[in-house]
Protein backbone atom coordinates (compact mmCIF):
# COMPACT_ATOMS: atom_id res chain seq x y z
CA UNK A 1 0.00 0.00 0.00
CA UNK A 2 1.44 3.56 -0.95
CA UNK A 3 0.10 6.83 0.14
CA UNK A 4 0.52 9.66 -1.88
CA UNK A 5 -0.25 13.57 -1.12
CA UNK A 6 -2.19 15.45 -3.51
CA UNK A 7 -1.96 19.39 -3.23
CA UNK A 8 -4.25 20.92 -5.86
CA UNK A 9 -5.90 24.61 -6.82
CA UNK A 10 -7.61 25.29 -9.77
CA UNK A 11 -10.89 28.05 -10.64
CA UNK A 12 -14.13 27.19 -11.43
CA UNK A 13 -14.85 28.27 -15.30
CA UNK A 14 -17.99 30.91 -15.63
CA UNK A 15 -19.06 27.97 -18.16
CA UNK A 16 -19.53 26.00 -14.91
CA UNK A 17 -21.69 28.26 -13.25
CA UNK A 18 -24.73 26.51 -11.68
CA UNK A 19 -23.30 23.10 -11.56
CA UNK A 20 -22.95 20.38 -8.76
CA UNK A 21 -19.50 21.08 -6.72
CA UNK A 22 -18.54 16.96 -7.34
CA UNK A 23 -19.46 17.59 -11.10
CA UNK A 24 -17.10 20.34 -11.50
CA UNK A 25 -14.45 18.36 -9.36
CA UNK A 26 -14.41 15.84 -11.83
CA UNK A 27 -14.19 18.36 -14.53
CA UNK A 28 -11.65 19.82 -13.43
CA UNK A 29 -9.78 16.83 -12.14
CA UNK A 30 -10.30 14.05 -14.44
CA UNK A 31 -8.05 11.63 -13.50
CA UNK A 32 -9.83 10.65 -10.44
CA UNK A 33 -13.00 8.90 -10.15
CA UNK A 34 -16.16 10.67 -9.11
CA UNK A 35 -16.52 8.77 -6.07
CA UNK A 36 -13.47 9.12 -4.83
CA UNK A 37 -13.54 13.17 -5.24
CA UNK A 38 -17.20 12.98 -3.60
CA UNK A 39 -15.63 11.52 -0.65
CA UNK A 40 -12.59 14.21 -0.18
CA UNK A 41 -15.78 16.66 -0.70
CA UNK A 42 -17.52 15.05 2.50
CA UNK A 43 -14.07 14.49 4.50
CA UNK A 44 -13.58 18.31 3.88
CA UNK A 45 -10.53 17.64 1.65
CA UNK A 46 -12.14 19.11 -1.37
CA UNK A 47 -13.05 22.88 -0.67
CA UNK A 48 -14.78 25.81 -2.02
CA UNK A 49 -13.56 29.31 -1.60
CA UNK A 50 -11.77 27.91 1.50
CA UNK A 51 -15.26 26.25 2.70
CA UNK A 52 -16.40 22.90 3.36
CA UNK A 53 -19.73 22.33 1.19
CA UNK A 54 -21.97 19.46 0.11
CA UNK A 55 -21.11 17.78 -3.14
CA UNK A 56 -24.54 18.73 -4.63
CA UNK A 57 -24.27 21.96 -4.04
CA UNK A 58 -24.14 24.31 -6.88
CA UNK A 59 -21.01 26.69 -7.88
CA UNK A 60 -21.42 30.23 -9.19
CA UNK A 61 -18.13 30.63 -11.55
CA UNK A 62 -14.87 32.06 -10.83
CA UNK A 63 -14.56 30.21 -7.45
CA UNK A 64 -11.00 28.59 -6.34
CA UNK A 65 -11.46 24.93 -5.68
CA UNK A 66 -8.52 23.32 -3.07
CA UNK A 67 -8.15 20.20 -3.16
CA UNK A 68 -5.90 18.83 -0.56
CA UNK A 69 -6.23 14.98 0.65
CA UNK A 70 -3.87 11.62 0.49
CA UNK A 71 -4.75 8.82 -1.61
CA UNK A 72 -4.45 5.40 -0.99
CA UNK A 73 -3.43 3.24 -3.67
CA UNK A 74 -3.20 -0.91 -2.72
CA UNK A 75 -0.11 -2.31 -4.63
CA UNK A 76 -0.08 -6.01 -3.95
CA UNK A 77 0.46 -7.12 -7.36
CA UNK A 78 3.97 -9.25 -8.21
CA UNK A 79 6.30 -8.63 -10.73
CA UNK A 80 5.85 -10.85 -13.79
CA UNK A 81 8.22 -11.47 -16.82
CA UNK A 82 5.89 -10.35 -19.48
CA UNK A 83 7.53 -8.71 -22.54
CA UNK A 84 7.73 -4.82 -23.00
CA UNK A 85 7.69 -2.98 -26.01
CA UNK A 86 9.86 0.22 -24.38
CA UNK A 87 9.63 3.24 -26.86
CA UNK A 88 11.71 5.38 -24.78
CA UNK A 89 13.10 5.33 -21.08
CA UNK A 90 15.14 7.61 -18.95
CA UNK A 91 15.31 8.03 -15.15
CA UNK A 92 11.68 9.68 -15.05
CA UNK A 93 9.40 8.39 -17.47
CA UNK A 94 8.93 5.27 -19.54
CA UNK A 95 7.17 5.10 -22.89
CA UNK A 96 5.55 1.63 -24.43
CA UNK A 97 3.78 0.42 -27.12
CA UNK A 98 0.84 -1.90 -25.25
CA UNK A 99 -0.11 -4.51 -27.69
CA UNK A 100 -3.80 -5.41 -28.09
CA UNK A 101 -4.94 -7.94 -24.93
CA UNK A 102 -2.76 -6.91 -22.18
CA UNK A 103 -5.39 -5.33 -19.89
CA UNK A 104 -3.68 -2.05 -17.82
CA UNK A 105 -4.55 -2.69 -13.93
CA UNK A 106 -5.54 -5.62 -11.64
CA UNK A 107 -8.77 -6.04 -10.85
CA UNK A 108 -11.26 -8.65 -10.12
CA UNK A 109 -11.01 -11.02 -13.40
CA UNK A 110 -7.39 -10.17 -14.09
CA UNK A 111 -5.32 -10.51 -11.33
CA UNK A 112 -2.42 -11.26 -12.72
CA UNK A 113 -0.72 -10.99 -16.46
CA UNK A 114 -1.33 -7.31 -16.40
CA UNK A 115 0.70 -4.14 -17.15
CA UNK A 116 0.95 -3.52 -13.63
CA UNK A 117 2.88 -6.80 -12.92
CA UNK A 118 5.62 -6.42 -16.28
CA UNK A 119 6.26 -3.07 -14.98
CA UNK A 120 7.09 -4.64 -11.55
CA UNK A 121 9.39 -6.80 -13.01
CA UNK A 122 10.90 -4.47 -15.28
CA UNK A 123 11.93 -1.81 -12.59
CA UNK A 124 10.63 -2.99 -8.92
CA UNK A 125 11.05 0.70 -7.73
CA UNK A 126 7.55 1.33 -9.36
CA UNK A 127 6.07 -0.16 -6.44
CA UNK A 128 6.59 2.93 -4.32
CA UNK A 129 4.55 4.93 -6.97
CA UNK A 130 0.77 4.87 -7.44
CA UNK A 131 -0.89 2.30 -9.76
CA UNK A 132 3.07 1.29 -10.46
CA UNK A 133 3.92 5.00 -12.27
CA UNK A 134 0.69 4.01 -14.81
CA UNK A 135 -1.23 7.63 -14.89
CA UNK A 136 -3.37 6.82 -18.10
CA UNK A 137 -4.81 3.52 -19.37
CA UNK A 138 -5.85 1.95 -22.32
CA UNK A 139 -8.14 -0.68 -22.76
CA UNK A 140 -7.79 -3.98 -23.03
CA UNK A 141 -7.42 -4.57 -26.45
CA UNK A 142 -6.84 -0.95 -27.81
CA UNK A 143 -3.16 -1.24 -28.67
CA UNK A 144 -0.47 1.93 -28.45
CA UNK A 145 1.32 4.40 -26.89
CA UNK A 146 1.25 5.06 -22.82
CA UNK A 147 3.70 6.85 -20.72
CA UNK A 148 4.57 5.88 -17.10
CA UNK A 149 6.14 8.12 -14.73
CA UNK A 150 8.71 6.21 -12.83
CA UNK A 151 9.58 8.75 -10.07
CA UNK A 152 6.79 10.99 -7.91
CA UNK A 153 7.78 14.21 -9.16
CA UNK A 154 7.17 12.75 -12.84
CA UNK A 155 4.11 11.07 -11.58
CA UNK A 156 2.65 14.68 -10.03
CA UNK A 157 3.58 16.58 -13.40
CA UNK A 158 1.99 14.26 -15.60
CA UNK A 159 -1.12 13.96 -13.99
CA UNK A 160 -1.23 17.76 -14.16
CA UNK A 161 -0.30 18.01 -17.35
CA UNK A 162 -2.88 15.03 -18.21
CA UNK A 163 -5.75 17.37 -15.94
CA UNK A 164 -4.85 20.27 -18.35
CA UNK A 165 -5.30 19.09 -21.27
CA UNK A 166 -1.41 19.01 -22.27
CA UNK A 167 -1.06 15.65 -23.22
CA UNK A 168 -1.37 15.10 -27.16
CA UNK A 169 -3.31 11.68 -27.95
CA UNK A 170 -3.82 10.78 -31.40
CA UNK A 171 -5.49 7.22 -32.03
CA UNK A 172 -6.57 5.43 -35.56
CA UNK A 173 -9.74 3.76 -35.81
CA UNK A 174 -11.78 1.70 -38.55
CA UNK A 175 -15.35 2.56 -38.30
CA UNK A 176 -18.37 1.49 -40.01
CA UNK A 177 -19.33 3.22 -42.88
CA UNK A 178 -17.76 5.68 -45.73
CA UNK A 179 -17.49 9.09 -44.03
CA UNK A 180 -17.07 11.95 -46.50
CA UNK A 181 -15.66 14.08 -44.17
CA UNK A 182 -13.92 14.58 -40.68
CA UNK A 183 -15.51 16.64 -37.80
CA UNK A 184 -15.73 16.91 -34.17
CA UNK A 185 -17.78 14.60 -31.61
CA UNK A 186 -18.84 16.98 -28.40
CA UNK A 187 -21.35 14.60 -26.48
CA UNK A 188 -20.79 14.53 -22.95
CA UNK A 189 -20.63 10.74 -21.56
CA UNK A 190 -20.91 8.90 -18.29
CA UNK A 191 -21.62 5.17 -17.25
CA UNK A 192 -24.81 3.68 -19.06
CA UNK A 193 -28.07 4.09 -16.92
CA UNK A 194 -28.41 0.37 -17.09
CA UNK A 195 -25.64 -1.26 -18.12
CA UNK A 196 -22.66 -0.81 -15.92
CA UNK A 197 -20.04 -2.13 -17.93
CA UNK A 198 -20.37 0.22 -20.21
CA UNK A 199 -20.46 4.18 -21.55
CA UNK A 200 -23.05 6.08 -22.96
CA UNK A 201 -23.59 9.89 -24.33
CA UNK A 202 -25.84 11.35 -21.91
CA UNK A 203 -26.99 14.89 -21.13
CA UNK A 204 -25.87 14.76 -17.57
CA UNK A 205 -22.49 13.48 -18.42
CA UNK A 206 -19.18 14.74 -18.37
CA UNK A 207 -17.75 16.82 -20.97
CA UNK A 208 -16.08 14.74 -23.66
CA UNK A 209 -14.97 16.23 -26.85
CA UNK A 210 -13.05 13.99 -29.60
CA UNK A 211 -11.95 15.30 -33.20
CA UNK A 212 -11.73 13.59 -36.25
CA UNK A 213 -10.48 13.02 -39.76
CA UNK A 214 -10.55 10.78 -42.76
CA UNK A 215 -7.22 9.11 -43.20
CA UNK A 216 -8.43 6.62 -45.99
CA UNK A 217 -11.97 6.06 -46.95
CA UNK A 218 -13.10 2.56 -48.34
CA UNK A 219 -16.41 1.00 -49.90
CA UNK A 220 -18.18 0.87 -46.55
CA UNK A 221 -15.35 1.47 -43.62
CA UNK A 222 -13.31 4.62 -42.85
CA UNK A 223 -9.64 4.19 -41.46
CA UNK A 224 -9.82 7.81 -39.24
CA UNK A 225 -7.53 9.34 -37.06
CA UNK A 226 -8.94 10.87 -33.96
CA UNK A 227 -7.72 13.03 -31.72
CA UNK A 228 -8.87 13.13 -28.28
CA UNK A 229 -9.58 16.71 -26.16
CA UNK A 230 -11.04 14.89 -23.00
CA UNK A 231 -10.22 11.18 -21.82
CA UNK A 232 -13.32 9.54 -20.73
CA UNK A 233 -13.13 6.13 -20.21
CA UNK A 234 -13.80 4.14 -23.78
CA UNK A 235 -14.44 7.80 -25.60
CA UNK A 236 -13.89 7.21 -29.18
CA UNK A 237 -15.50 4.39 -28.84
CA UNK A 238 -19.07 5.93 -27.53
CA UNK A 239 -18.55 8.89 -29.78
CA UNK A 240 -18.01 6.79 -32.67
CA UNK A 241 -21.41 4.70 -31.77
CA UNK A 242 -23.51 7.73 -31.40
CA UNK A 243 -21.96 9.00 -34.60
CA UNK A 244 -23.69 5.36 -36.02
CA UNK A 245 -20.34 4.63 -37.03
CA UNK A 246 -19.06 2.03 -34.64
CA UNK A 247 -15.77 0.77 -34.84
CA UNK A 248 -14.80 -2.41 -36.57
CA UNK A 249 -14.86 -5.01 -33.89
CA UNK A 250 -15.72 -3.35 -30.89
CA UNK A 251 -17.47 -6.31 -28.72
CA UNK A 252 -19.49 -3.92 -26.36
CA UNK A 253 -20.53 -0.93 -28.86
CA UNK A 254 -20.34 -2.31 -32.39
CA UNK A 255 -23.43 -3.86 -33.49
CA UNK A 256 -23.72 -7.15 -35.29
CA UNK A 257 -21.48 -7.10 -38.21
CA UNK A 258 -22.66 -6.28 -40.92
CA UNK A 259 -21.27 -7.37 -44.56
CA UNK A 260 -20.61 -5.24 -47.17
CA UNK A 261 -22.75 -6.10 -50.60
CA UNK A 262 -20.56 -7.78 -53.22
CA UNK A 263 -17.18 -8.01 -50.65
CA UNK A 264 -14.60 -10.14 -51.37
CA UNK A 265 -13.99 -13.45 -49.64
CA UNK A 266 -10.65 -12.09 -47.91
CA UNK A 267 -13.00 -9.26 -46.56
CA UNK A 268 -15.76 -10.83 -45.08
CA UNK A 269 -12.75 -13.57 -43.48
CA UNK A 270 -11.04 -10.66 -41.83
CA UNK A 271 -14.61 -8.80 -40.61
CA UNK A 272 -15.68 -11.99 -39.22
CA UNK A 273 -12.70 -12.93 -37.58
CA UNK A 274 -11.37 -9.58 -36.27
CA UNK A 275 -12.98 -9.68 -32.70
CA UNK A 276 -11.10 -6.49 -30.84
CA UNK A 277 -12.35 -2.98 -31.54
CA UNK A 278 -9.54 -1.70 -34.34
CA UNK A 279 -8.37 0.98 -32.56
CA UNK A 280 -4.62 1.94 -32.00
CA UNK A 281 -2.84 4.81 -29.97
CA UNK A 282 -0.43 6.02 -32.58
CA UNK A 283 0.82 8.86 -31.81
CA UNK A 284 1.76 10.46 -27.74
CA UNK A 285 3.36 13.79 -27.41
CA UNK A 286 3.91 15.90 -24.27
CA UNK A 287 6.58 18.08 -22.47
CA UNK A 288 8.74 16.31 -20.42
CA UNK A 289 7.56 16.28 -16.75
CA UNK A 290 11.36 17.02 -15.66
CA UNK A 291 13.42 18.69 -18.28
CA UNK A 292 10.45 20.55 -19.96
CA UNK A 293 11.69 18.82 -23.17
CA UNK A 294 9.17 18.69 -26.08
CA UNK A 295 8.75 14.64 -26.75
CA UNK A 296 6.64 12.77 -29.16
CA UNK A 297 6.18 9.06 -29.76
CA UNK A 298 5.01 6.59 -32.10
CA UNK A 299 3.70 3.31 -32.51
CA UNK A 300 3.18 1.69 -35.89
CA UNK A 301 -0.65 -0.33 -36.58
CA UNK A 302 -0.67 -3.93 -35.25
CA UNK A 303 -0.54 -6.51 -37.54
CA UNK A 304 -3.78 -7.30 -36.90
CA UNK A 305 -5.12 -3.80 -37.96
CA UNK A 306 -2.81 -3.54 -40.61
CA UNK A 307 -4.16 -6.76 -42.26
CA UNK A 308 -7.85 -5.58 -42.17
CA UNK A 309 -6.56 -2.42 -43.46
CA UNK A 310 -4.74 -3.91 -46.28
CA UNK A 311 -8.09 -6.08 -46.55
CA UNK A 312 -9.97 -3.12 -47.20
CA UNK A 313 -8.14 -1.09 -49.66
CA UNK A 314 -7.72 -4.36 -51.89
CA UNK A 315 -11.54 -5.15 -52.04
CA UNK A 316 -12.11 -1.26 -52.48
CA UNK A 317 -10.15 -1.32 -55.62
CA UNK A 318 -11.55 -4.76 -56.33
CA UNK A 319 -14.93 -3.36 -56.43
CA UNK A 320 -13.79 -0.02 -58.64
CA UNK A 321 -12.72 -2.78 -61.38
CA UNK A 322 -16.66 -3.78 -61.98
Amino acid sequence: MTETSIQRTATVPDNLAGQRFDAVLATLFSEYSRSKLSSWIKSGEALLDGAVVRPRDPVKGGETVTLSAVETVQTHSEPEDIALDILYEDSDILVLNKPAGLVVHPGAGNPTGTLVNALLHHDPSLDKLPRAGIVHRLDKDTSGVMVVAKTLPAHTKLIELLSDRDVHRQYLAVVSGALVSGGTANAPIDRHPRDRIRQAVREDGREAVTHFRLRERFRNHTLLECRLETGRTHQIRVHMQHLKHPIIGDPLYGGSLKLPKGATEDLIQVLRSFKRQALHAEQLSFEHPITGEEMKFEAPMPADMKALVDTLRADTKEAAKG
